[in-house]
């Protein structure tokens, strides 16, 4: 049978931020409009849990739960996880099983099903791109998540924050549902640990793939420099379909810069001309690529195309439109600071337990807040930040420099590393509306991640109103000027 010939490669893609902020809703919308709509692929497990557990308003999670090839496994979620008319106020959520190198098939089924939900509910009605975009930080959920994706049939995953290398293979061997071994780096090792997944294994023994050959997508590597990039296309393994090449402009995670941190007054790492990309070495590699970083207006668009690259890639643009999964106070919030000139964001080099600097912007209420951030009891019962690590003893620890301080010392950390470190697992997931609630009472603060540039907001919404994903696409691609014009 001849290969289909490729889809228009898209001129927009939507970033996968935050956890949920690029939810299902948003990645449809723009999907809907001939762009390439993205999910965010980080904590899905726990996204789904916790919809459930808040009473599934609309259904959504359980139609597409109903549309999952393997029906058992669904309805084991389901068992443990809804609660009809959603938990009583001030009531905890259930815990859940973490992913481990050793055991985990719950956390693994669970993982899953949270990627196949997401991506099944952004596909659904159209026919457009719907892509699903992970961090390679988190090292033990990248293969269940990306066979759950795949499941629902993702065209494209993107994966950044990291080296991507061992994705366009594990692609490849998910979609024909074969075994997977992925490599964990473990603190203290001198080489990774061998962490193998099994699509067919434990509840998912029944998955039957007669309903259809699974199609890999198209993997996507988001990088900061040309020299990832050279590396990554020498080898077929490792070879990407793609690249977006982020700068440090953009919203979440950025690459620190080259060479000794050197910090601003501000507090703000510094960088310098060799942190730019040379775009024209990106272009010689001969393989497709977008623009991230301060890409939100038309001209820029035009720019990154004269130079190459087949577009650009959005995320806060997108992030403060109608669709995105962030709550509304916290998006009007930002809108009305940027407007005014008083938001700032911060690129705070402590903040993110992964080491990599991390976009926060200051509002309050929010972990932002040096006062809020005090009087948080700090806990670790998401954990996706954790790093494998070696004990002194010789046991295998997970740790995260967030968690509390004499837990990490414990697990052998340097309790140095702690200061000024910030969950980001349970302040994102409050960031959308699950943030969870303690015996304290006390419910968890968010922290609120967004570029620095928010000049697109002066030609996006003018008089200041909320504004859709269609409206950026169309301001975008020129469409709503030729709409004017027309009128």
């Amino acid at each position: 049978m001849p290969t289909p010939p490729r889809r228009p490669q898209p001129v927009i893609i939507q970033g996968g931020m935050g956890v949920a902020v690029s939810g299902w809703e948003l990645a449809r919308a723009v999907a809907g409009r001939g762009q390439l709509g993205v999910v965010s692929g980080t904590a899905l497990d726990a996204v789904l849990a916790g919809r459930l557990q808040l009473g599934d308003p609309g259904g959504h999670m359980r139609r597409a739960l109903a549309a999952f090839p393997v029906p058992g496994a669904a309805a084991y979620v389901l068992d443990r996880y809804f609660v009809e008319g959603g938990i009583a106020p001030g009531e905890r959520m259930r815990a859940m099983a973490r992913l481990r190198l050793d055991r985990g098939e719950h956390a693994e089924l669970l993982t899953v099903l949270g990627n196949f939900v997401e991506v099944w509910l952004a596909k659904e009605g159209h026919d457009g791109l719907v892509g699903v975009n992970y961090l390679a930080k988190i090292q033990l959920a990248t293969a269940p998540a990306l066979f759950g994706a795949i499941l629902a049939g993702v065209d494209h995953v993107l994966v950044g924050a990291g080296i991507p290398g061992e994705i366009p293979a594990l692609a490849t061997r998910l979609a024909r549902a074969e075994p997977v071994t992925t490599h964990v780096t473990v603190e203290g090792d001198d080489e990774p640990l061998p962490y193998t997944f099994d699509p067919r294994g434990g509840r998912m023994a029944q998955l039957c793939l007669e309903q259809g050959v699974l199609r890999r997508p198209d993997v996507l590597a988001i990088v900061s420099l040309p020299v990832l990039a050279s590396y990554l296309v020498r080898d077929p393994a490792t070879r990407p379909d793609g690249f977006v090449i982020e700068t440090h402009r953009a919203g979440g995670h950025s690459a620190p810069p080259r060479g000794k941190l050197v910090l601003d007054a501000a507090g703000d790492p510094v960088y310098g001309p060799r942190d730019h990309p040379d775009l024209a070495k990106v272009a010689a590699l001969g393989i497709p690529f977008w623009l991230a970083g301060g890409a939100a207006h038309p001209a820029r668009l035009a720019a990154a195309r004269a130079l190459g690259a087949e577009g650009v890639q959005l995320g806060s643009v997108f992030a403060l439109c109608e669709e995105s999964g962030l709550r509304d106070d916290l998006r009007t919030e930002l809108r009305t600071r940027a407007r005014a000139g008083t938001l700032r964001v911060r690129n705070d080099p402590r903040a993110s337990p992964t080491a990599f600097p991390f976009k926060v912007a200051e509002l309050p209420g929010t972990l932002s807040d040096e006062a809020v951030r005090a009087a948080r009891r700090p806990v670790c019962d998401l954990g996706y930040l954790r790093t494998p690590a070696r004990a002194e003893s010789g046991a295998l620890v997970y740790r995260c420099a967030a968690e509390p301080v004499a837990a990490y010392v414990r697990k052998g950390g340097d309790a140095a590393d702690t200061a000024g470190r910030v969950c980001l697992c349970n302040g994102l997931l409050a960031t959308v509306g699950l943030g969870r609630r303690r015996a304290s009472g006390t419910d968890e603060p968010p922290i609120v991640t967004i570029g620095q540039d928010l000049a697109f907001l002066d030609d996006i919404s003018p008089d200041g109103r909320s504004y859709t994903a269609a409206d950026v696409i169309d301001w975008m691609t020129g469409a709503r000027v030729q709409l004017a014009a027309s009128v």
